[in-house]
């Protein structure tokens, strides 16, 4: 039986155990500098965590108005909506003939999820404790959800759009996440429920996440025979994507 199960993980045929295989070494790689910003975690809050949040607190309480803007941005672009844009997402590309798409694009969005909610219970960090708060959440503090998702969805779909896009709409596209991810990281820092720290890691633990999937599914995709592409410029199957639009 685990002559078995390791043949099953090294056997070029069996393709899905190579991408296990794979993913799992990538994850690895990807998560050590992920691993500094754990160790600060752990440690007491430093004071850039200190004074960014005493600072936007004061800002926070002396513009209710910008306040209320920014719990809406936090809780428009938060966790759940990411969610059901991705398993949209993935449901038509089940419809168009894109299961590999799909498998990819859910299965990044819910290891992602679960390494950050196993984090917050392994580090178990508590969120700021500020006088008058104008926002709370629940749970721990490290990584922040939100911008794990964040990171996560924006990160996903444009991967999931490379392909249909011109360099313009590409440079575009990058653009608008990198913005999405910071402004709600933003938010949360802004808002008090999170420290600078805890919004950093959950951009890294996102891209990781992003980074080891691609990875995997592009060394998948030249064990079939297909041409070596790069998932950052071209999506992670751009030939299937283009197939795609080009049949409507």
């Amino acid at each position: 039986m685990r002559r078995q199960w390791l043949r099953a993980r090294v056997d070029r045929d069996r393709s899905l155990g190579l991408r296990l295989t794979i993913a799992s070494f990538a994850a690895a790689l990807v998560m050590i500098p992920f691993s500094l910003l754990l160790v600060v975690a752990k440690m007491p809050v430093n004071g850039l965590d200190a004074q960014v949040a005493r600072e936007l607190h004061a800002y926070a309480l002396a513009h209710p108005d910008v306040t209320r803007l920014l719990i809406v941005w936090s809780e428009l672009f938060g966790p759940w909506p990411w969610r059901v844009a991705v398993i949209a997402y993935a449901a038509w590309l089940l419809y168009r003939g894109a299961p590999r798409l799909a498998i990819w694009a859910v299965t990044t969005m819910v290891v992602g999820g679960l390494i950050g909610l196993a984090l917050k219970i392994v580090v178990a960090r508590a969120r700021p404790h500020l006088p008058d708060p104008v926002a709370l959440a629940p749970g721990d503090s490290f990584p922040s959800g939100h911008t794990v998702h964040v990171t996560l969805g924006a990160g996903v779909i444009v991967l999931l759009l490379l392909p249909v896009l011109s360099r313009a709409g590409r440079i575009a596209a990058w653009a608008v996440a990198g913005f999405l991810v910071l402004s709600v990281g933003y938010t949360r820092i802004a808002l008090g429920v999170h420290w600078v720290s805890d919004v950093a890691g959950g951009i890294v633990l996102g891209a990781a996440v992003i980074a080891a999937t691609a990875a995997a599914f592009e060394t998948w995709r030249r064990e079939q025979g297909r041409r070596p592409a790069s998932p950052l410029a071209e999506g992670v199957e751009p030939e299937s994507v283009k197939v795609m639009h080009d049949q409507n």
